[in-house]
């Protein structure tokens, strides 16, 4: 794997997409600041962009699967640098109106870009490397994350708000240079736009058999042409692949954590009258999430995903129930650390998972989808996080979320152990 040029060009995309889109945050929040004193404002900005990605997300689909990935990402990474342009209008003629433009433009072209990108993954390596590559795609987004966030910190102490924006246009500029080299070796698009799968070829020319061997038996093989049919193509698809929805319940349980991360790390510090302690909550997530970034490889060898997606979603459930005693910094720093680990082995498996399970010609639409599910899930979380913490407070309220993260990974780890069970009847008459 890490003699394949396209995967040190997804990674490094990765890192690099990760620096410019922190420093554009951290940006945008003074922006936000300075010229914006109503929080409730505020969150109207962030949303108005949040909104324009999920409006994007069905067309995202019907393009990506029916399009050249690398042209959906050369074009989407250029609407970056359009994005970056309307915040120096923004700054040069001092408008909230040309931000909000930009967070608009920036989403529709994440709306485009990370499905296109979970897309590329499975045509570049073989099978077998998707969870390793998982892992490491998704902690080279966690260190530019780190690194993004402190670095923009940093440079807002020596240089304006369009220092910052010029070298976050910097950073798109080198992503779209990048994202130039990639070469996916993508199956016919004609053929792609058909429902049956066929022989996907990866790197070294050898086809891989659909999973599970579907090969026109499946129900969503004889789904509509693609550029026909867009979402609704997904039904049968979901239908047809109940592992697929499970999953999808099951990161509801990570999101819990990570849709009120920022208002719980400010309640903890409250709660212990200590400021530095939010700096040590998300060193510990973050280093932990590194972790299991680097040991899921290891992991793989060891249990089936499904299994170690239970084990993850449970750790976190454990990590949330852990938080009623946050007063203590001990059982704080163990809880993020907890979950830092059971995140970083989660979200990777889960990505493998839907790139085995779901047919390449599905892919664009199927990842549009998600990235819209998990755009609003998020958004009520955070509105759900926010009123519990004013009406319970937080002990009350992670264990509340803890209680019921518990109770989604019991009902769907019996469900699948019957339907294990079911299948291995089956089989046997």
């Amino acid at each position: 794997m890490w003699k394949n040029r396209n995967v040190w060009i997804v990674l490094a995309g990765e890192f690099i997409a990760g620096l410019g889109l922190w420093m554009s945050i951290i940006a945008n929040l003074e922006f936000m600041q300075q010229k914006v004193p109503s929080d409730f404002m505020k969150s109207l900005i962030l949303f108005a962009g949040l909104l324009a990605g999920v409006l994007f997300g069905p067309l995202a689909g019907r393009v990506i699967d029916t399009t050249s990935k690398k042209k959906v990402l050369l074009i989407s990474g250029a609407g970056r640098l359009v994005s970056v342009c309307f915040m120096f209008v923004a700054l040069y003629f001092d408008s909230i109106w040309w931000m909000v433009l930009f967070a608009v433009t920036l989403q529709i072209s994440a709306a485009f870009y990370f499905p296109a990108l979970q897309s590329v993954i499975p045509l570049i390596v073989k099978e077998r490397e998707l969870l390793a590559l998982n892992g490491v795609h998704m902690n080279a987004g966690t260190i530019a994350r780190i690194l993004g966030t402190t670095l923009a910190g940093l440079m807002l102490t020596v240089m304006s708000l369009q220092g910052l924006y010029v070298a976050s246009f910097v950073a798109y500029v080198a992503l779209l240079a990048s994202t130039a080299f990639l070469n996916v070796p993508e199956p016919d698009l004609q053929r792609a736009r058909g429902a049956d799968e066929g022989a996907a070829a990866v790197p070294g020319g050898e086809p891989e058999q659909a999973e599970n061997g579907r090969r026109g038996s499946d129900p969503a093989a004889q789904a509509p042409p693609a550029e026909q049919s867009g979402f609704k193509a997904l039904l049968p698809l979901l239908r047809s692949e109940p592992i697929v929805l499970t999953v999808l319940w099951l990161t509801l349980v990570p999101t819990l954590f990570i849709g009120g991360f920022n208002l719980m790390v400010i309640n903890i510090s409250e709660l212990q009258h200590d400021a530095q302690v939010k700096g040590l909550l998300y060193a510990v997530e973050g280093i932990s999430f590194i972790l299991a970034g680097f040991l899921v490889k290891w992991m793989a060898d060891r249990g089936g995903l499904m299994n170690r997606l239970f084990l993850f979603a449970a750790i976190v459930a454990a990590a949330q129930c852990l938080l009623f005693f946050a007063d203590s910094k001990l059982c704080a720093l163990l809880s993020f650390g907890l979950f830092g680990l059971a995140a970083g082995g989660f979200f990777p498996a889960a990505a493998t998972l839907f790139q085995k399970q779901i047919p390449k010609a599905y892919h664009g639409r199927f990842f549009s989808f998600r990235s819209m599910l998990d755009r609003v899930v998020f958004q009520v979380v955070l509105l759900s996080t926010g009123l519990l913490l004013d009406f319970i407070g937080l002990q009350l309220m992670v264990l509340v979320y803890g209680v019921l993260s518990f109770v989604l990974v019991a009902v769907f780890a019996v469900r699948e152990a019957r339907s294990v069970k079911k299948d291995r009847a089956e089989a046997s008459f």
